[in-house]
């Protein structure tokens, strides 16, 4: 079975340290691989609102996810410190990406790599809307 290739940006304009809770440990006693995704989200809400944005409100507007790639790399354990690194890019008329590098902040080991599809998301029309210059502009680093 061939395996997942992401290609990662260099540069990260964001960081956040969250730390592996023991609710986030499966029965193999690592970090689960659902827990990865819950810390990417709050990782991506603290990224938002670094921007004053959210979840609910990109220029009016919501995001939902249309994709996820990730990459394990380690095992994190109950009680890791976690930095979780994000960068935005491909930005596209429907949609743009996060990456995400999460490194165990004692031993510089990365733990996963990975990635989010998003779309920006009109809740009321329930129709996906091309993300707005300023947010593209904002996010990129161009502001």
């Amino acid at each position: 079975m061939g395996r997942v290739k992401l290609e990662m940006p260099s540069v990260y304009s964001f960081s956040i340290e969250l730390t592996v809770r023991i609710t986030d440990v499966n029965y193999g006693g690592h970090l689960g691989n659902a827990d990865v995704l819950g810390l990417m989200q709050e990782a991506r809400v603290q990224f938002l609102k670094s921007f004053e944005y959210s979840e609910l409100d990109v220029e009016g507007y919501g995001i939902i996810m249309l994709d996820s790639v990730v990459i394990y790399k380690a095992q994190a354990f109950a009680g890791d410190v976690l930095r979780i690194e994000i960068a935005a890019g491909d930005f596209s008329r429907i949609g743009f990406d996060l990456f995400y590098r999460i490194t165990n902040e004692e031993s510089g080991t990365i733990v996963v790599l990975a990635k989010t599809g998003l779309a920006v998301f009109d809740y009321a029309s329930q129709k996906r809307v091309s993300p707005p210059d300023s947010f593209v502009k904002r996010l990129s680093g161009k502001i």
